[in-house]
């Protein structure tokens, strides 16, 4: 009769111990899944996310820049983007919206930056624009980049 109670009592602590163990282990591995899948998406936005530099130009004090979406997903955010320009050598990151210098967008022929649609960057504050390289960069919210390198 005391094995029977020894046993039973093995069995039954056996039991809560593999219920703790389960129930300890269960959320670092949903967890550690849920951070895979996070990882995941953002590489395969990464993967499908492409933008090119299509050409610039000088209009007075202000420099306009056409970058198209040549990805395959709407890029949103665009007044996150960052946006490098200067002389080659001596450029600078420039803010978005008002100020001195800035710069800010118009998306053409769509009202989001859709794969093949073209956004229309304009670049206020750097007067005079003297002769020589200038440099042109964007990169998107997520890390992905286009440069751009453009005389008069």
């Amino acid at each position: 009769m005391d094995k029977i109670i020894v046993t039973a009592l093995l069995i039954v602590a056996g039991v809560i111990s593999a219920v703790y163990v389960f129930k300890s282990i269960f959320p670092v591995i949903a967890q550690s899944s849920d951070a895979m899948v996070s990882m995941e998406q953002q590489a395969n936005g990464r993967l499908q996310t492409q933008i090119q530099i299509i050409h610039a130009a000088q209009t007075g004090s202000n420099v306009i820049v056409w970058v198209k979406n040549v990805g395959s997903v709407t890029i949103p955010a665009v007044s996150s983007c960052d946006l490098f320009f200067g002389p080659q050598g001596n450029f600078t990151r420039i803010p978005y919206g008002t100020g001195t210098p800035s710069w800010q967008y118009v998306v053409e022929n769509s009202t989001n930056w859709d794969p093949t649609t073209t956004i229309q960057i304009t670049i206020s504050g750097y007067s005079p624009l003297t002769s020589g390289t200038y440099y042109a960069k964007l990169v998107t919210p997520n890390g992905i980049s286009d440069e751009f390198y453009f005389s008069w």
